[in-house]
């Protein structure tokens, strides 16, 4: 099969999405800036502190810049927070008290967020006494505003998440979330909506608070972080709600006044400065990747030619086989382990054992090209990640040339 073929007919059909990605790129660089010009952030801010990190302005000039651009109040943005499940779990232990109603607004949550809700793992919320409820969404994905209507009528937190997770539902974008916040509303004055949003940081013009969710929360080591910061999290969202957030991250009475940035703020002002050119890679190697997948006779979720709210391409490969291949293709053409095989193994917080592909600069780093899924039905894979476009190309024909190679063997 001439996969450099099909690559050049699958980039031409990609030009009238590119177009659109590098329009949100400007408007988002644009509005990135504005926040460093209008916090007037200095060369001060980018020296770290150690001990306690009492007085440490550059931690508390990180939190105002990333709640001007993320249209929050407030933001509590760490490098010690270790993944965003880490940071949504504390903000959902921050605002959550025993008796609370948690409901899901988006179905079932990402794996790893299960253990955090469920009983079954020590420490959770239910066996602090939080009740959980879910709403599933309707057939085609989309969120059943009827039911979140009938569910949450009494919840302390509507949680959203924004993205598909490992499932092949599509991600929701801003329009859908503010539905969502206007159905709650309906019903619940109260409720705090928070608001998953990791993978979907800049991918469009408007964040989630700004049409109205209370909370927001994700990984420095995927979109915000640029490909640069090297650890991670943030919660941003309401002053008050933020407060207590803090509360849980340190301890009661200490909340943010403490805890030093060691060397990690130039980092994460450094990424958060690249990040929408960041983010518009990720998203060209996401569309240019469905377009050729779709000509080699894949199924993708999105298709190449639909709007994008996140960084997550899902491609459903039908064998576990073509699916390994895959992952191991985008190994290969990755800068950092390129010679290693990837290996289906027994990861935290899954049930079933995972194939990651991953040969990044910081381990993990969803923001950076990387392909991953658990083996099992359909066996789809889930990309995401590509700083720089065209380096994200060539791993991506790299994979395709390894399915090609797979399917030559198999016959």
């Amino acid at each position: 099969m001439d996969i450099e073929r099909l690559s050049e007919r699958a980039q031409v059909k990609c030009a009238e999405m590119f177009e659109e990605l590098d329009r949100i790129c400007r408007f988002n660089s644009q509005k990135v800036l504005n926040a460093f010009i209008d916090c007037k952030v200095a060369a001060n801010h980018l020296v770290g502190t150690n001990g306690y990190g009492y007085d440490d302005t550059g931690r508390d000039k990180i939190d105002e810049v990333f709640a001007a651009v993320l249209g929050a109040q407030d933001a509590l943005v760490r490098h010690n927070f270790v993944s965003g499940t880490h940071a949504i779990s504390t903000a959902l232990f921050g605002v959550l008290r025993p008796g609370d109603l948690l409901v899901s607004a988006t179905g079932a949550p990402y794996d790893t967020l299960l253990g955090v809700i469920s009983a079954k793992s020590g420490g959770s919320l239910q066996e602090f006494g939080v009740k959980y409820r879910q709403t599933e969404l309707l057939p085609d994905g989309s969120p059943d505003f009827e039911g979140i209507k009938a569910n949450c009528k009494n919840a302390a937190v509507v949680f959203v998440q924004r993205s598909c997770g490992y499932s092949l539902r599509r991600s929701l974008n801003i329009r859908d979330i503010e539905n969502i916040v206007n159905a709650v509303r309906e019903v619940n004055n109260n409720a705090v909506i928070f608001v998953d949003n990791c993978y979907g940081e800049l991918c469009e013009e408007k964040e989630p608070c700004e049409v109205g969710a209370d909370l927001i929360a994700g990984s420095l080591i995927k979109n915000l972080g640029g490909g640069i910061a090297e650890t991670g999290g943030y919660i941003a969202g309401r002053a008050d709600l933020i407060q207590l957030c803090a509360q849980r991250l340190t301890s009661v009475g200490i909340g943010r006044e403490a805890g030093c940035s060691l060397n990690q703020n130039r980092g994460i002002l450094l990424g958060l400065y690249h990040a929408p050119s960041a983010v518009c890679g990720a998203l060209k190697t996401s569309v240019f990747t469905c377009a050729l997948l779709s000509e080699l006779g894949y199924k993708t979720y999105p298709a190449y030619n639909e709007p994008r709210t996140d960084i997550i391409a899902a491609i459903e490969f039908g064998c576990p086989e073509k699916m390994k291949s895959f992952c191991r293709g985008v190994q290969s053409g990755s800068p950092i382990d390129s010679h290693v095989t990837p290996e289906a193994w027994a990861m935290p917080g899954y049930d079933e054992n995972v194939i990651m592909a991953a040969g990044a600069f910081t381990m993990g780093a969803s923001i950076e090209l990387s392909a991953d899924g658990p083996l099992r039905e359909p066996y789809a894979v889930w990309l995401q990640g590509g700083v720089n476009f065209e380096m994200g190309r060539i791993g991506v024909l790299k994979a395709a040339m390894a399915i090609d190679e797979q399917l030559t063997v198999d016959n």
